[in-house]
C-alpha cells in the first residue's frame, strides 16, 4: 500500500509539471520572409502615413487640426515606418524582438482586427489610401 501511495504521488506530481506543446504556436507565423517583406514595404510605403493621418486627424478634429497636426504626425509617423523598415531588412536573418521575428512595434494590431489606430501605435504594414482590404469577408456576390 505504501509503494502505490508513493507511486500516485511521483505520477501526480510529475504530471502537473509536464505541459504539452501546441501544434502551430502563435509566433509561427513570423517568419524571416516576412520580416524582410514588412520592412520593404515600410520603406516603399511608409510614406502614406503623412495623407492617412491628414484624413484622419481632419475627421476626428477638423481641417485645421488635420493640416497642422495631421502634418506633423504623419510625417512623425512616416520617419518611423523608414527607420523600422530599413533596421528590419538588415536584420531579417535573425530574430531580433524577444527571440521571435515579430514586428517591436505590436502594440497596434494585437486582436488581429484592429489595423490601425492611429493614436496608439504602428500596425505591421503600412496603411492604404481609398479602399482598405484588412477584412476578409464581404456582403456582396460573386458569379
Amino acid at each position: 500500500m505504501k509503494k502505490l501511495a508513493v507511486l500516485a504521488t511521483a505520477v501526480l506530481a510529475l504530471g502537473g509539471v509536464a505541459s504539452a506543446d501546441i501544434q502551430a504556436p502563435p509566433g509561427s507565423t513570423y517568419t524571416a520572409t516576412r520580416k524582410l517583406g514588412r520592412g520593404i514595404s515600410n520603406i516603399l510605403y511608409g510614406f502614406m502615413e503623412l495623407p492617412e493621418q491628414i484624413v484622419r486627424k481632419t475627421d476626428d478634429h477638423g481641417r485645421k487640426a488635420g493640416w497642422s497636426y495631421g502634418v506633423v504626425d504623419g510625417t512623425s509617423r512616416s520617419l518611423k515606418r523608414l527607420g523600422y523598415g530599413f533596421y528590419e531588412v538588415f536584420t531579417f536573418t535573425c530574430p531580433t524582438y524577444r527571440g521571435t521575428f515579430k514586428p517591436p512595434y505590436e502594440r497596434c494590431g494585437e486582436d488581429n482586427r484592429i489595423q490601425m489606430n492611429p493614436s496608439d501605435g504602428l500596425s505591421e504594414f503600412p496603411p492604404e489610401l481609398g479602399f482598405e482590404s484588412y477584412y476578409f469577408h464581404t456582403r456582396s456576390q460573386r458569379w
